[in-house]
């Protein structure tokens, strides 16, 4: 007989952890063997309890679920991660993947898409919400970093000009944070850390021009 699928489940609303457990019992597949609610919190639990599959929540307080995927994939690459989570936005799936999640769910599945995104995640086979696979593939077909808005372009633009936050803020008529804001989506998408790599890597891929 073959033993069941050890689950642990990661959320921070325990209305969700409760009503994943449930859906999971009623199948003698699965194994719950515990529950986090938050990133820091499964990290430790993954450490003690060596599940076969994390069943990880994206935004929670704290330590959130990429960095956690991220931790838990490096210290025991044998536990895979499942996202399940209500968003499927393109730079939460993108760094979901990233991180190392085998799988990306929406909270909305059916209960069946759910078993088998768990049985495909044991195996370390991935299962992609098919919303979500969609997003992937067009994220894919895109030229690398087009997929700045226009108003991240802008913002970049000025970057470049060397205006601080302050000064593009008011040259677009928007307050400081959502410069940041800005900011933290163009450093996501290029792929860099700073204001100096994202306008080089900008300009290397055609992205901006500086003005004359």
């Amino acid at each position: 007989m073959t033993p069941p699928i050890r689950v642990l489940v990661v959320d921070d609303h325990p209305v969700v952890r409760t009503g994943v457990r449930g859906m999971l019992a009623s199948d003698a597949d699965f194994e719950v063997v515990g529950e986090a609610g938050d990133g820091e919190e499964a990290v430790r639990q993954v450490e003690g309890l060596l599940p076969d599959v994390v069943l990880m929540d994206l935004r929670m307080p704290g330590v959130n679920g990429v960095e956690a995927t991220r931790r838990i994939r490096a210290r025991h690459p044998g536990v895979q991660v499942l996202v399940l989570t209500t968003y499927d936005t393109d730079d939460d799936i993108v760094r979901a993947v990233e991180a190392g999640a085998v799988g990306y769910l929406l909270k909305d599945s059916p209960r069946e898409e759910l078993f088998r995104g768990v049985h495909a995640a044991a195996r370390g086979e991935s299962l992609l919400a098919a919303t979500v696979a969609s997003r992937l593939v067009e994220r894919m077909r895109e030229p690398p970093g087009r997929s700045l808005s226009p108003r991240e372009a802008e913002v970049l633009m000025l970057v470049a000009d060397g205006r601080p936050n302050k000064e593009i803020a008011r040259t677009l008529y928007i307050s400081e944070t959502t410069v940041k804001s800005h900011l933290a989506h163009i450093f996501t998408k290029l792929g860099v850390d700073d204001r100096t790599a994202a306008v080089t890597v900008a300009l290397d891929r055609g992205i901006i021009r500086l003005r004359r």
